[in-house]
This record gives structure tokens, C-alpha cells and sequence, in this order.
């Protein structure tokens, strides 16, 4: 099992897999039954081909992610990290954003099984 700092580390897992361009690396961090609630989209998505459809559009942006404020809590096999973060992208724009990540252990490795992330209302 990890700790804590283990824990704030794999959103850098995800930023590296966002900064490779290619959706299909983001995706397989989350398992195959996650629901992802995304940003900039409307749309639930509930499986790897519907995660890896909106990571085709969002990652077309080129973003870039930074956690403001992160809190981790771990309960055995499942782990939750949430708080604010801010994308900046390749056309100078940024947005800030709440999110959720819950992770589970898998038994090797810590897997997203719940992402949400919606833009600050104020």
C-alpha cells in the first residue's frame, strides 16, 4: 500500500499521461468499470472507449494540469484525493476546477475508479 505522498503523486502520473498526447495513455490509468465525470463535457462517461473519446478532444488542447489545494485521505484499499486545480493550455487560456480523484487498490497498483472535475461556479 502507499502513503499519503504516494498518493498526491499519481495526479503527476496523470499530468505525465496527459502530456503525452495520446488518450488511450490516459485512459488506462482508470479501470475498465470508472465513471468519469469531466470538465468540459456534459456527457457521463462510464467505460475506457467513452474516457478515451473525451481525452481525444481534451487533450487536442494541449493542457497542462496544477493542483492549488490537494486533500488525501486513504481507507485501506481506497484512496481520495480531491480539491482545486488549474489547467493552462496551448492557446495561453486556463481554467480552475474542482475535482475528486477516489482511486483502489488493485493489488498492484492504484487504479482511477472515480473522477470528477467541474469548473468553479464564482
Amino acid at each position: 500500500m502507499m502513503a499519503r505522498g504516494d498518493i498526491s503523486s499519481l495526479f503527476d502520473e496523470w499530468n505525465d499521461a496527459l502530456q503525452t498526447g495520446n488518450p488511450k495513455n490516459v485512459a488506462a490509468l482508470y479501470e475498465a468499470n470508472a465513471i468519469l465525470l469531466p470538465t468540459v463535457s456534459n456527457k457521463v462517461r462510464h467505460n475506457h472507449e467513452e474516457i478515451e473519446d473525451y481525452f481525444v478532444h481534451f487533450l487536442a488542447k494541449g493542457p497542462q494540469g496544477k493542483i492549488d489545494e490537494a486533500n488525501v485521505r486513504v481507507f485501506s484499499d481506497i484512496a481520495i484525493n480531491s480539491g482545486v486545480y488549474t489547467f493552462s493550455f496551448k492557446d495561453q487560456s486556463s481554467v480552475q476546477a474542482r475535482f475528486t480523484f477516489v482511486y483502489r487498490w488493485n493489488g498492484q497498483r492504484w487504479m482511477i475508479v472515480e473522477h470528477h472535475s467541474s469548473m468553479l461556479p464564482e
